[in-house]
């Protein structure tokens, strides 16, 4: 018996909301409901909105036979509101999928600096431990080349060939003097000029700079292009939960939300269709990124499963220094050899008084572990962009009496992919048919009157929508009975464009062969082009079984 008097009272409700705002039907006694909203809603002065009806002759949207509870200025300020509401709505409707690429992207890039700032400590106790007379020398060709390495990833006109190759040009001096010719005083800077030159030529160090090319490619730059796509995505949602609406488009934002208010039916909403035609035709711009939206996510997941195995940018950083101590047994394998290549191009040494420092350790070091360099809490990876070219200053304070006790350790375990890639593509997923299903979840989830419910239909409280509802895009508008569209919104246009740009990078569609380790590096200004294959055999020092897990082809251009 309850049950069945709620469903009566229910109904009662409905039909005398029908029958109060049917055609022909009286104009509400009062302004009194509407009146509340407005202030409620902080909309302007409550001194404006009249009382009681009267007669809408100067309204240009919600006209009406009846007199109305609108003034003109109620009219604009409604307008307003309407507009600011939309934008709300489409902002909580992307909340979710905008923290989850902005809280991963900001995750990843810790990630970045976080094994940076790892390879460069396994880098520079390398030398400590192995190579002490040459550790103080070497700290700035170590902190040079990982800061290259950290402007690579975060986007700078970096090239990996070149700072790959500068590392081990300005090591090679380093070398010769303490372990391919030591003396007792050190060679002029004349003549290490020299021997950083003519190192590309005598090939010191065997073929490890270019396996280290190789692999700092395939490495870093998946690496970069994924980070770069998630600010992207970043940028799509900004832009679509900033619309700029046209002038037809506020208006029946305008007569779908605020109209009713003039009529005195505070509380009605619109129906299902009529508010899938306005918002539908008020997104059909946004409808067109749906399609690139999709291929974008489906890229990102892509490029996250080709992010692993030999090529993962944990493995290439966190083992680099192996190749550094690779090269540097090399040099003393052939140091006979090299002495007298050295001899050939640039001349006897020329030495000057001895001025590098050695290497301090604990007395008992050796017991400790790994140690780290301990580095002022001032000093981030943006204040050595800065520095950079600057950093002789330091050298003095940065040799291995500053390493600290203790390893640090990754915050987690993500064995050779990026720790939240898994669990952050899995969510992303999810968000793959955002944008194709957009209006559709703002008037179901927000908007709209349920099923059964009367109605605002634009003139007035009806049973159900009667006219046409059309799809989403652009080209279904035509036939929108409520919202005229023309033409693409170019701020959309342009969005558009660079998710077809990261998709190909992504992808690897914009990148041509890379045969054995030979980079192509091009370009003032114009980015970094970068050809990777995924071959890899045992001459490579990719280890593994060879199977060349790292498959994807990328480039990077602005």
């Amino acid at each position: 018996m309850g049950g069945k008097s709620l469903r009566l009272g229910f109904l009662t409700l409905a039909v005398l909301l029908l029958a109060a705002a049917s055609e022909g039907a009286e104009p509400p006694p009062s302004c009194e409901a509407v009146r509340k909203v407005f202030q409620l809603r902080r909309l302007g002065p409550l001194g404006g909105v009249p009382e009681f009806p009267r007669a809408g002759v100067d309204l240009q949207v919600c006209t009406s036979k009846n007199p109305t509870c609108c003034t003109k200025k109620m009219e604009e300020r409604y307008q307003t509101a309407a507009k600011q509401d939309i934008q709300q709505v489409l902002q909580t409707s992307s909340a979710t999928l905008k923290f989850l690429i902005s809280h991963n992207a900001a995750a990843f890039q810790e990630m970045f600096e976080m094994l940076i700032r790892l390879a460069e400590n396994y880098t520079s106790t390398l030398f400590c431990n192995a190579y002490r007379s040459m550790a103080a020398e070497a700290t700035v060709p170590v902190q040079e080349f990982f800061t290259d390495v950290g402007l690579f990833l975060f986007g700078t006109d970096v090239s990996t060939e070149e700072f790959v190759n500068r590392f081990f040009d300005t090591l090679f001096p380093v070398v010769y003097n303490h372990v391919l010719n030591p003396g007792p005083t050190d060679i002029s800077l004349e003549y290490g000029e020299c021997l950083r030159v003519a190192r590309r030529d005598i090939r010191p160090f065997g073929n490890v700079p270019e396996k280290a090319i190789g692999q700092m490619g395939r490495a870093l730059l998946p690496s970069r292009t994924f980070l770069q796509a998630l600010n992207l995505g970043i940028e799509v949602i900004n832009t679509t939960d900033h619309l700029h609406f046209s002038k037809d488009c506020s208006r029946a934002l305008l007569r779908m939300q605020y109209c009713p208010h003039c009529q005195g039916l505070t509380l009605s909403k619109p129906c299902m269709g009529y508010c899938l035609n306005i918002i539908r035709g008020c997104l059909a711009d946004v409808a067109e990124v749906d399609l690139h939206w999709r291929g974008y996510v489906q890229s990102l997941e892509e490029l996250s499963r080709a992010m692993s195995g030999a090529y993962s940018i944990e493995h290439v950083l966190l083992n680099f220094h192996s190749l550094v101590n690779d090269a540097l047994v090399q040099a003393r394998i052939n140091g006979p050899e090299l002495s007298e290549q050295v001899n050939k191009m640039c001349g006897p040494p020329v030495r000057k008084p001895k001025e590098s420092p050695g290497c301090s350790f604990d007395q008992n070091k050796d017991n400790q572990g790994l140690k780290m360099f301990s580095r002022d809490s001032e000093e981030t990876l943006t204040n050595r962009r800065n520095a950079k070219g600057n950093r002789s200053e330091r050298i003095a304070g940065n040799n291995c009496s500053l390493l600290m006790s203790g390893e640090e350790k990754m915050p987690l375990s993500f064995k050779g992919r990026p720790f939240f890639s898994v669990d952050f593509i899995s969510h992303l997923r999810h968000y793959r048919a955002f944008y194709g299903g957009l209006a559709d979840q703002l008037c179901g989830n927000e908007l709209a009157a349920a099923d059964g419910l009367p109605c605002w239909n634009g003139e007035g409280v009806v049973r159900s929508y009667t006219h046409r509802v059309v799809g989403s895009g652009i080209k279904a508008q035509s036939a929108n009975p409520e919202v005229k569209v023309k033409g693409t919104d170019p701020v959309i246009s342009k969005i558009i464009d660079k998710l077809k740009h990261v998709i190909q990078l992504l992808q690897g569609k914009s990148f041509p062969k890379y045969d054995k380790w030979d980079l192509q590096q091009t370009g003032s200004g114009g980015g970094v082009d970068e050809q990777i294959s995924g071959d890899c055999d045992d001459e490579d020092g990719c280890g593994g079984s060879g199977s060349g897990e790292f498959k994807r082809v990328l480039k990077i251009t602005d």
